[in-house]
């Protein structure tokens, strides 16, 4: 009776999966689960919480620089992504980082500033993580998060059908494989975030190259200190780097044939 169960509920992942494949901006398959609304919901909700808990910016210069090339850069992004209206928000933090939510949410902190030296460099930040929603990462990876639970409770289900004695510590291995699974997952996530966020800026008018110049002083400023790769969420700078300089003869293409030069302050 469990194994007909397992199984029904195999059938119903399967057309779940089926239903929702989809192809990334370029050209990766992805599974999305959940509707486009309902994040923009999430993300909304989440951001306003943020608001409510992070010290908001009042500095002129930093928040209309940021406005700025935020500005810019949405020009060149589909309104299929958002059709309503971005927030864009200076939060006074030292993080080094920023991002972008479903549901038309920027969020910038002070402390990337100190680092992404000009308007270009930011724009590469900002860019990458509007790069993040117009590929749909947040859908893929709670869709993944989702596919994920759904196997490790029917793998475990058909353990304890077959009485297995090593249950947990065979669960405990699918756990850091599929941990393992998940983090490899997010560096594909950031280095096609990369790749977006290249092209993104680059119609936009800021100088591509940058980004390159971003990625030196962000691995200056982590003093070396960071996991090995395979253990981390991010790509390494030299990775990223790497990438990016290999997908720089398009990228300056797009940069020569851009109508605009931002003047967003340095």
């Amino acid at each position: 009776m469990k194994l007909m169960a397992i199984k029904a509920l195999a059938v119903i992942a399967t057309a779940l999966l089926l239903n929702a494949c989809a192809t990334s901006p370029t050209g990766r398959s992805q599974v999305l689960l959940f509707p486009d609304g309902e994040l923009a919901t999430m993300g909304q909700q989440a951001f306003a919480g943020m608001k409510s808990d992070i010290k908001i910016s009042n500095k002129p210069v930093a928040n209309d620089m940021v406005q700025c090339i935020a500005r810019e850069l949405l020009k060149y992004v589909d309104d299929s992504v958002y059709k309503g209206e971005w927030e864009v928000v200076v939060f006074d933090d030292d993080q080094v980082n920023a991002f972008a939510l479903p549901g038309g949410k920027i969020g910038v902190y002070t402390g990337l500033l100190n680092v992404a030296v000009n308007q270009h460099q930011v724009a590469a930040v900002i860019g990458h993580e509007i790069g993040h929603v117009i590929a749909k990462h947040g859908n893929e990876r709670m869709s993944n998060n989702a596919v994920i639970g759904f196997g490790q409770q029917a793998v475990g289900q058909v353990l304890a059908a077959n009485q297995v004695s090593q249950t947990p510590e065979i669960m405990m291995a699918l756990g850091v494989g599929l941990q393992f699974g998940t983090l490899k997952y997010s560096r594909v996530h950031e280095s096609e975030a990369d790749e977006i966020g290249l092209t993104l800026m680059a119609k936009a008018g800021f100088k591509p190259t940058e980004s390159v110049s971003l990625w030196q002083n962000m691995a200056a400023q982590s003093g070396g200190k960071r996991q090995p790769e395979f253990m981390s969420t991010h790509p390494a700078p030299e990775s990223r780097i790497e990438n990016l300089i290999n997908q720089m003869p398009q990228a300056e293409k797009l940069f020569k044939a851009a109508r605009n030069r931002p003047n967003c302050g340095d």
